[in-house]
């Protein structure tokens, strides 16, 4: 069978991957703090002896927007805004430290500072933050964490660690969870600030992303029109040949 109906697969697998992508975004599109996932892809001549004009799409390193998206304001005492390219430190589900753009804080049942998912917000320190029984929490544009209990003086519970990444870049993990590509946590940033009463919304842009899902659908219908070729002609090939 020709070689084409090899090269025409990685071209329809390139492209559901990168609706697959496109779609994911568009979901998240009203999601705080999301960052747009990037899909590229590069081409990969196929080597050996007549195979020089064939070519394979490989699947490249992805990453995602670094964009911030828009500043929404709340006036939450508990929802914040990382300025810059700093990101707040969360407890991963697996245990190791991961970062969010994602700031919108509550107090758990157990009185500790956490993400809506239950992850736990790190404090400069690395250690979870906890948040004595009926009082109110307060974020500074430092990142400190206040606690104001009615009849009492205000009590600095901990600073929020924020992080900026810069020669450990980020990269977003399968569980959707951002870390260093490293592996190892980043360390504070003692100038890192941030905005209280205000989230930051997603990057996606939605109408790119529709644009881009309709260019990968007919990018698919393409090629599965090479694989049909691709079949007919090796029919043909195999009648050709039957005759002799």
């Amino acid at each position: 069978m020709d070689r084409l109906i090899y090269t025409s697969m990685t071209g329809a697998s390139a492209a559901a991957h990168r609706q697959a992508v496109l779609s994911n975004n568009l979901a998240n599109a009203s999601t705080t703090g999301f960052r747009a996932e990037l899909s590229n892809f590069r081409s990969v001549p196929l080597q050996g002896s007549g195979s020089t004009t064939r070519v394979f799409a490989l699947e490249a390193t992805s990453g995602h927007v670094e964009t911030a998206g828009p500043a929404q304001t709340t006036g939450r005492a508990l929802d914040a805004m990382a300025e810059g390219n700093a990101w707040f430190a969360v407890q991963g589900l697996d245990g190791t430290e991961t970062y969010t753009r994602a700031g919108r804080f509550e107090v758990s049942v157990t009185g500790q500072l956490v993400t809506p998912n239950g992850q736990a917000v790190l404090s400069d320190g690395g250690a979870p933050i906890d948040v004595p029984q009926g009082a109110e929490v307060v974020l500074g544009a430092d990142g400190t964490v206040t606690a104001r209990i009615a009849g009492q003086p205000p009590q600095p519970l901990a600073r929020l660690k924020l992080a900026t990444p810069t020669d450990d870049p980020l990269r977003r993990g399968d569980d959707g969870a951002f870390r260093t590509a490293s592996g190892e946590p980043l360390p504070a940033d003692p100038n890192a600030r941030l905005r209280p009463g205000v989230l930051e919304g997603s990057n996606v842009n939605p109408v790119e992303c529709m644009v881009g899902m309709i260019a990968a659908a007919r990018q698919f219908e393409q090629q599965m029109r090479l694989l049909s070729t691709a079949e007919s002609d090796d029919k043909s090939a195999g009648q050709l040949l039957s005759l002799t």
